[in-house]
């Protein structure tokens, strides 16, 4: 998995999510509700494409989430694919009041897979969890699809902030996590790699912990514009 990294002198962490699903299922809602804490219940469709960079701290590093909302609309779907490329996380997101949207989650799971690292990350929104009454797709139906893509699910609503900010943080907090395993997995490689010397000595190089940071941040970069 890649991962993009901010070339500043903090050095953050900055990984590239990207939102998808159909038209008006509430994406934009949702990153206005994670980024700003704001809802516009009138709001019109994305054009194009839109992004947010949000903070977060994890395990005491600062991680920068860089939020993308491509348009759900079909006739901006060609324009907004170049977007997917670089992504490490997604967000694909459903309205629990249109079963519709729902049936498209196959297709949008294609459309990620095509353009982007088949390891993303991926969480499955069931939105609008607020509208109980007008309720099309059942929570049971939502977990047992994301158990059988192997994604995250979580409901949420942008309306009254239900479950967003934990559906944004578990999609950056595993991000992160599989980072972290692999720098583990490469010292482990480093250890068994090592160095005999002549008099039958044996030295084991080991990495100190700002090693660790290092190796971590390499695991992903690019530099952000």
């Amino acid at each position: 998995m890649e991962a993009y990294m901010e070339e500043e002198q903090t050095e953050d962490y900055l990984f590239k999510i990207v939102l998808i699903g159909d038209s008006a299922v509430g994406k934009s809602n949702l990153l206005a509700r994670f980024a700003r804490n704001e809802f516009y219940p009138n709001s019109k469709s994305t054009i194009g494409v839109e992004f947010q960079t949000q903070k977060m701290d994890i395990d005491g590093k600062e991680v920068k989430a860089q939020i993308w909302d491509t348009a759900g609309q079909e006739r901006f779907r060609a324009v907004t694919s170049a977007y997917y490329r670089g992504a490490v996380g997604a967000l694909l997101v459903y309205d629990i009041t249109r079963r519709q949207t729902f049936d498209s989650i196959g297709r949008w799971l294609n459309e990620l897979h095509t353009h982007s690292d088949m390891n993303v990350v991926t969480i499955l929104i069931g939105n609008k969890s607020d509208l109980k009454d007008a309720r099309e797709v059942s929570t049971e139906e939502g977990k047992t699809l994301a158990e059988a893509q192997g994604l995250f699910f979580m409901e949420t609503s942008a309306l009254d902030s239900s479950n967003v900010t934990s559906a944004f943080q578990t999609v950056v907090k595993e991000i992160y996590n599989i980072l972290s395993r692999k720098v583990i997995l490469s010292q482990e490689q480093k250890k068994q790699d090592s160095i005999s010397l002549g008099n039958g000595k044996t030295v084991i190089l080991q990495g100190d912990a700002s090693e660790s940071d290092a190796q971590l941040k390499k695991a992903g970069c690019c530099s952000s514009s």
